[in-house]
């Protein structure tokens, strides 16, 4: 019977030992050649191996290519290995990988899986590596990478079977996408071309991913081949785009540079992964950095103190823009009364618009400092650090580091978070962490906890509560992800690689840009959502009207001298208006299901209505709390309200069912699209609002207990 034959390129940097690999594996003499053209020598081998199981024998023939240290041209050697992987026929390739170096071998590993080419990874010297104490779990490696990883020595002939034996299997076996993934604000480009490219239906011979990645990577070749192609004139304004994106993000235009810094985190945090060594000493300042910031017991209170820093900074130093900007909508709602009279359209201004958008604009401070802590501690390159300190924690409640991205975007919003869970290659990692998503924080509940904390606790201990507050949903979350993984969705960690990019000086330029797109985009929800929504509260809190008892109140206030008497009428007029209006209504009708967590039908209303989005739970109080009293406005006078007419233990229950109870609709229908399921987004909804009764319930009753 004839053998089947199988052509490997062995690829490696210099140094690594691939001759001395190579020579092992073939038992026999080398055959050497060159290029056309060009005077780098190139060896050829051949060997055999018998497969056991399906008693086929295969006849493998392995090109050395010349060592080099990443596929650009900046020499002959490097330029040969690129020509032969890009337009040479061979059916994998085999990496070498000095074990005793594997930090730095990886950045070639990383280049290579770009290629999208079948591939196996050959752990060399790994006899070396256990002699000078580093062990490096080669299964984990492989689980990362995506292809298989095998200890090998050319010393000892330690695996060289394995490595056959590997190689036919891989032969065997279809292509497979690489585990490889980038910084989000690459990936995210990727995912943009990627999308292009599947709507256009474009004819490609090489998988969309691989061929966006060297559109980005400016890949020379690719270039000419589509400058010609009609998707070119399209294709163009797209990849200026994302290139000017990835410059912004990285404050460096030269894209090879840009990628080295991406294979490098890679290669990092693969290494750091995989890697267990009896001693590490640190070489340099950065290696001083890691070694506190990723210390396992100073880690983590690092990170809590970073981050209750974070939360003090956002409420005391908010506070005094948050009252300017209060004063402002005051003003501006006293002039309008006193232009246009008490009239209805004074009314729908200075109480429906301006009470409902001021209320939501005067905590655009706050959110400013927010997403400029998350964006500062992002950009120098510490969250990923946390990530990969948090990793074996997050493995006890059935998620990967690297859910930690998402969840912190979940600090800034929800929808963007579920956008980033995209990069969790793994099923069930993305499915956990995009229904345990929810439980953090986002933005637009600022407002809602800030109005409340003030209220309740004052302002010295305001920001003490909003850490706490965040701290609490996201381990509500690791609670439920842990129920999710055990009940749910079942099955073994799919583990895969964090990338660890260099400290980097925070960018003004970059964290102005993700500072300002995010209040922008507070404010474009604060200046056309959140407007419709409290013109349409007030709507539903002014009508239908009544005449009658109107007229009736109207008599006994004319009769009434004492101003106190006509200001309390007046309020009791305006809540019996209320509770007769549309919004009433609902708010009744609602009411029995909220009354056991000791929330009057006005809050039932708020926590309603904020389903469209959070930032209206404000809006909507301020509306329903101003009884119609023009100058009464602003968080100050409406927190004096709530302290009047909510309950200590109710005000705690309505905060922990704002902080579990679902997202937007904005966020339900990006949750629908990356889960793909309606049915989903009903246990979802049904889910989250089941568990923030349950604890809402639990809250009142325990401190009515305790008060």
């Amino acid at each position: 019977m004839e053998k089947e034959k199988i052509k490997v390129a062995l690829v490696g940097q210099p140094n690594v030992g691939k001759s001395s690999l190579i020579n092992a594996i073939a038992n026999a003499k080398l055959h050497v050649g060159n290029f056309a053209g060009v005077t780098v020598d190139i060896s050829e081998v051949k060997t055999t191996y018998c497969d056991p199981e399906g008693c086929a024998e295969y006849e493998i023939t392995i090109v050395d290519l010349p060592g080099t240290y990443s596929l650009n041209d900046y020499s002959m050697e490097e330029r040969v290995t690129k020509e032969f992987l890009l337009h040479e026929e061979y059916d994998l390739i085999v990496n070498v990988v000095d074990s005793t170096h594997l930090q730095r071998n990886l950045l070639l590993t990383a280049e290579l899986l770009e290629l999208g080419q079948k591939m196996v990874v050959a752990l060399n010297m790994i006899d070396e590596a256990k002699k000078e104490g580093i062990e490096i779990d080669a299964k984990q490696l492989g689980v990362i990478l995506g292809v298989p990883v095998v200890p090998v020595s050319a010393k000892t002939k330690e695996g060289l079977e394995k490595l056959k034996q590997s190689v036919v299997e891989v032969y065997k076996k279809p292509k497979t996408d690489s585990k490889i993934i980038y910084s989000d604000f690459i990936e995210e480009e990727i995912d943009r071309l990627v999308k292009f490219f599947e709507e256009k239906h474009y004819p490609s011979e090489i998988p969309y991913r691989h061929l966006a990645i060297r559109l980005l990577k400016e890949d020379t070749q690719i270039y000419k081949r589509m400058h010609d192609e009609p998707i070119w004139i399209e294709l163009l304004p797209l990849l200026r785009e994302a290139l000017d994106h990835i410059y912004l993000h990285t404050g460096k235009k030269d894209i090879n540079e840009i990628f080295a810094d991406e294979h490098f985190a890679f290669a990092k945090g693969a290494k750091m992964e995989v890697i267990s060594t009896k001693q590490m000493r640190a070489k340099n300042l950065t290696q001083k950095i890691d070694n506190l910031l990723i210390n396992k017991y100073l880690g983590i209170p690092i990170f809590l103190f970073l981050m209750w820093g974070l939360f003090q900074l956002t409420f005391s130093l908010g506070q005094l823009p948050m009252d300017w900007i209060q004063a402002g909508f005051d003003w501006l709602a006293a002039q309008t009364h006193a232009l246009l009279g008490e009239t209805q359209l004074a009314s729908v201004i200075a109480d429906g618009i301006l009470g409902g958008v001021g209320a939501v604009v005067s905590f655009l401070p706050n959110i400013i400092i927010l997403f400029f802590g998350i964006a500062l501690l992002e950009t120098t390159g510490y969250m990923a650090r946390v990530s990969f300190l948090l990793d074996g924690f997050f493995h006890k409640f059935g998620l990967h580091g690297k859910s930690f991205v998402p969840l912190v975007t979940g600090f800034g919003c929800t929808v963007p978070a579920y956008m980033a869970a995209r990069t969790l290659k793994s099923r069930t990692d993305r499915m956990i962490t995009l229904f345990i998503l929810g439980f953090m924080s986002c933005s637009a509940r600022i407002p809602v906890y800030v109005l409340f904390a003030g209220a309740f606790f004052g302002t010295e201990h305001a920001g003490n509560i909003l850490f706490l507050i965040y701290i609490a949903g996201a381990l509500f979350g690791l609670m439920a992800a842990k129920v999710l993984r055990v009940f749910v969705f079942k099955g073994e960690d799919d583990p895969f690689v964090m990338e660890m990019p260099k400290y980097r000086l925070p960018s003004l330029k970059l964290i102005y840009h993700v500072v300002a797109g995010q209040s922008m985009d507070y404010l474009r929800k604060a200046g056309t959502f959140i407007l419709f929504a409290s013109v349409l509260v007030w709507f539903a809190s002014n009508y239908p009207k009544n005449p009658e008892l109107e007229k009736r109140f109207e008599a006994k206030i004319a009769q009434t001298a004492a101003p106190q008497e006509k200001a309390k009428l007046q309020g009791r007029l305006q809540e019996e208006l209320l509770a007769q209006s549309y919004l009433g209504q609902v708010g009744k009708a609602t009411q029995p299901f909220f009354a056991p967590l000791g929330f009057d039908w006005k809050l039932s209303v708020a926590l309603e209505a904020g389903l469209a989005a959070k930032e209206v739970v404000v809006s909507t109080l301020g509306v329903l709390y101003s009884l119609g009293n023009a100058a009464d406005k602003g968080a100050r006078a409406l927190q004096e309200q709530l302290k009047r007419h909510v309950s200590f233990p109710a005000a705690l229950a309505f905060i922990v069912f704002v902080m579990l109870y679902v997202p937007c609709f904005a966020a339900m229908a990006v949750f629908k699209q990356e889960t793909g399921s309606w049915l989903y987004l009903a246990y979802l909804f049904i889910g989250t609002t089941a568990v923030a009764w349950a604890f809402s319930f639990l809250t009142y009753n325990v401190v009515k207990l305790l008060v």
